[in-house]
């Protein structure tokens, strides 16, 4: 594809110097060497990850930028209505925001062929009654997004439902509607699918209650005007994407919870001790005696990110027993991620690089707790994080005050204050909390007294678990 859009360029380029009349749109991207996109800041089109900008819409926008062999220049959006002026106010060339095709969009967008199709759903908290039904929303609390498809749905059914109620709220910010779901604030709210199948991984008090409508179709958008230059180059590409299996594959890395880190039980986490570990305790001990470390905490680690399986490799790309970055490997000299030696070496060595740059005042074991929190979801996002604890009276230096904020950083009314913006707060919470646990069962199953009880247990193989031991 990338042979046929160069000649499609360098076409339109004699073009332009051969003719008089004005350049199109897609001229214009290519003379300013730019494609401007609009966006809205979230989890599903586009945030700031460990390993730089993410996010399905970024990376299709991103795809598509370099197609045209331009730069991409990502501008994001607070509020729906305002994506629209954006681009007919020429601020912005395409708007990749997770749009779906509305007809009230259509009289002010010009919406290219769908890329995929998501169902409007109808979401509350466990524990709470199931709206089986619109007649179920009637007495409801019910919060939307204003000037969604969500909002346009409700409005049809309230003239059908007159006691039908709902509010709307200009935010772009769906995970602040689903975060007033999980605290009670509101009964039910309504999302995509796709943004709901995110969401479900942090947020697993949330249900469907019924489908209030499928079949929306999600597209990029355009000026509004009789030039079709740039969005028929992005039906193309997007032809191109479909046909390669690419666009599955985007799909895929953001939506597919098989492929989410596996939090195994105690008991799978014990027959690995004795299983994966023994070949790379020695790895892990090494490595800490260098930076001073506890090597169980590097090994807990370790199973964290990849259940001790050298070849790992995650939906992002990071690779190896550690799960290093590219990036990250680079900057450590290390040159074969896969090779456990390695990893190990470069995982130990970032963490300790990690606490250097933390502040000196910050003690054990806060210090640490905070490091594994900046390894997994970046070192800036934890400076954020460690802002907004002290912006509400908290210890920015105690790890369950910075435990509290991370996840803040998933939500518009806190990202927005912070230099580094949207983060998935909720992930280094987890990450920490695991590897605790895990460090926990290996102080334990590398003690003495547990490998004397585990001896004694091997020798007598119908007996019982010891007590404190959940068996294996």
């Amino acid at each position: 594809m990338r042979t046929t859009f160069c000649l499609l360029m360098a076409n339109a380029c004699v073009f332009m110097t051969t003719c008089s009349e004005p350049p199109n749109a897609l001229d214009l991207v290519l003379q300013t060497g730019e494609l401007r996109v609009v966006t809205r800041n979230g989890p599903t089109t586009y945030y700031l990850g460990t390993e730089g900008p993410r996010g399905v819409e970024y990376e299709l926008a991103l795809g598509f930028a370099q197609t045209l062999g331009v730069e991409l220049s990502i501008v994001t959006s607070d509020q729906l209505n305002d994506i629209a002026t954006d681009l007919n106010s020429w601020q912005a060339d395409v708007a990749a925001a997770g749009l779906t095709v509305t007809s009230e969009r259509a009289r002010q967008m010009h919406f290219a062929s769908p890329y995929t199709e998501v169902r409007q759903l109808v979401v509350y908290r466990l524990g709470h009654r199931r709206p089986k039904a619109p007649e179920d929303l009637v007495g409801q609390r019910i919060a939307v997004l204003a000037d969604s498809s969500f909002s346009d749905q409700l409005a049809v059914l309230s003239e059908q439902l007159p006691e039908l109620k709902y509010e709307t709220t200009a935010s772009t910010d769906v995970d602040e509607l689903l975060r007033r779901v999980v605290d009670g604030g509101i009964d039910v709210t309504v999302v995509d699918s796709n943004e709901f199948k995110v969401a479900s991984q942090f947020y697993p008090e949330l249900r469907v209650g019924f489908e209030l409508a499928d079949g929306d179709a999600l597209a990029w958008a355009f000026r509004r005007d009789d030039d079709d230059s740039l969005r028929t180059a992005a039906e193309a590409y997007f032809a191109e994407l479909e046909s390669s299996g690419e666009l599955g594959a985007i799909d895929e890395r953001y939506y597919d919870n098989e492929h989410r880190l596996d939090y195994v039980g105690t008991r799978r986490f014990l027959r690995h001790i004795e299983g994966r570990l023994p070949p790379f305790r020695p790895y892990f001990e090494d490595i800490a005696e260098q930076i001073d470390e506890d090597w169980r905490l590097l090994a807990a680690m370790g199973y964290q990110e990849s259940h001790w399986r050298p070849n790992a490799v995650s939906p992002t790309g990071v690779r190896g027993l550690m799960m290093l970055t590219r990036a990250t490997a680079r900057q450590l000299g290390i040159e074969d991620r896969t090779d456990p030696v390695q990893s190990i070496n470069g995982g130990g060595r970032y963490l300790a690089r990690i606490k250097k740059r933390l502040p000196e005042r910050i003690g054990e074991p806060d210090r640490t707790w905070m490091a594994l929190a900046a390894y997994n979801v970046g070192f800036l996002h934890l400076e954020d994080a460690r802002i907004l604890a002290q912006r509400q009276g908290n210890n920015p230096d105690d790890w369950n005050d910075v435990r509290a904020a991370l996840p803040l950083l998933a939500q518009k009314k806190w990202y927005s204050t912070v230099k580094r913006g949207y983060a998935r707060g909720w992930e280094p919470v987890r990450y920490v909390d695991n590897i605790r646990s895990y460090y926990d069962i290996l102080i334990w199953a590398t003690s003495e007294q547990y490998r004397a009880r585990l001896d004694t247990r091997r020798a007598e193989p119908d007996s019982p678990p010891v007590d404190g031991e959940p068996g294996l």
